[in-house]
């Protein structure tokens, strides 16, 4: 009997002991999983379905995603691996004090391609975000980046340091260039939907209301018709505007201008021969003018019958116009074309 009431003691005891030691273990592993949780939350890493997870709930919301240097290091940059999505990243400096024009304008056809993306076939591969220089300069300082904007390119292998950049110097930044590097460097197709805009429709009716009451009024005199001087205007508008590239501009869409490569000033003229600025074309049409006006001021002073003198001095005003306009456009040319051997008074 004694045996049998000791053998029952024992066995309450240990079950006891099994129990407390099993209710210890729970606590142990709870806190050992709280402090990791923590330590995770801490450190900004997250698992790769989070961070897509939260990837896809920011583009809902907002198809370019703004990232700081933070939130680039841990969807981009070291703490995403391993990761089975690309990233489209534009660095910009949209700041007023900054004082980047190119930037705003670039900003804006880079949100039509994101919110193109949307409408395509969706898929949580790619992601669009943007740096702002004054939110995330140590990205720039990490990625050897000295001006803005820059589009680059992240795939899913791809070191950080080491994306695709969009040539925008030569191709432009036109939505429709965006477009087709992102389709090409990233295998997804994107048709790039451009919003409607009906102000150059406005403007050509506007204009054909303006000639329209023109001619109404003048419906009992159309002698300007006949006005060499107004038809010469006219053609001279039209050369002007398509020897200077106006239509390669059109297709193209080139930036406006751009900061040089130190970052420290604005280029207006482009260094290569197969590509222009838009600033540069309305400096080409300027100079085509002047160089027009000169030579126009000499035939003038030619074929006029007035004061001897005052046409002398048009001749001389009209050639010193045409020699310094030329000079300059040939000047142009030749930093354009690197290699061409001729210049005139500017080199």
């Amino acid at each position: 009997m004694k045996y049998t009431t000791n053998y029952h003691l024992f066995g309450g005891d240990f079950k006891r002991y099994i129990f407390k030691t099993f209710i210890v273990l729970i606590f142990v592993i709870s806190i050992s999983n709280l402090s990791d949780g923590a330590k995770r939350k801490e450190g900004g890493t997250l698992t790769l379905a989070e961070r897509i997870e939260k990837l896809t709930e920011m583009s809902m919301r907002k198809p370019v995603i703004r990232l700081n240097g933070d939130k680039f290091k841990q969807f981009i940059g070291v703490k995403s691996f391993p990761r089975n999505y690309s990233f489209v990243i534009m660095m910009t400096a949209l700041s007023p004090h900054r004082q980047c024009g190119v930037c705003r304008m670039a900003m804006d056809e880079y949100s039509i391609v994101a919110n193109s993306f949307r409408y395509s076939p969706y898929t949580n591969k790619l992601f669009f975000g943007m740096v702002d220089f004054d939110e995330g300069s140590d990205v720039f300082q990490m990625l050897g980046i000295g001006s803005a904007p820059v589009f680059l390119y992240f795939s899913e292998k791809g070191k950080p340091k080491s994306p695709e950049v969009l040539d925008i110097e030569r191709k432009g930044y036109a939505a429709e260039t965006i477009g087709k590097w992102v389709s090409d460097v990233s295998s997804i197709p994107i048709r790039v939907i451009r919003p409607p805009n009906y102000s150059t429709t406005l403007v050509i009716l506007a204009l054909m209301m303006a000639t329209a009451s023109l001619l109404y009024i003048k419906r009992n005199n159309l002698d300007f018709l006949y006005n060499r001087n107004s038809w010469a205007f006219i053609s001279l508008s039209i050369v002007f505007a398509m020897t200077s590239g106006q239509m390669w501009n059109h297709i193209r869409g080139p930036p406006l201008m751009t900061r040089n490569r130190a970052g420290q000033g604005m280029t207006y003229i482009h260094n290569s021969s197969s590509a222009q600025f838009v600033l540069e074309t309305y400096i080409v049409i300027a100079l085509n003018a002047a160089i027009a006006v000169g030579v126009i001021l000499m035939n003038h002073a030619m074929k006029s019958k007035g004061d001897h003198r005052k046409r002398k001095i048009q001749a001389i005003f009209g050639f010193a116009l045409m020699v310094l306009f030329f000079s300059l456009l040939l000047s142009i040319f030749r930093s354009k074309a690197h290699g061409y051997p001729y210049s005139f008074l500017i080199k």
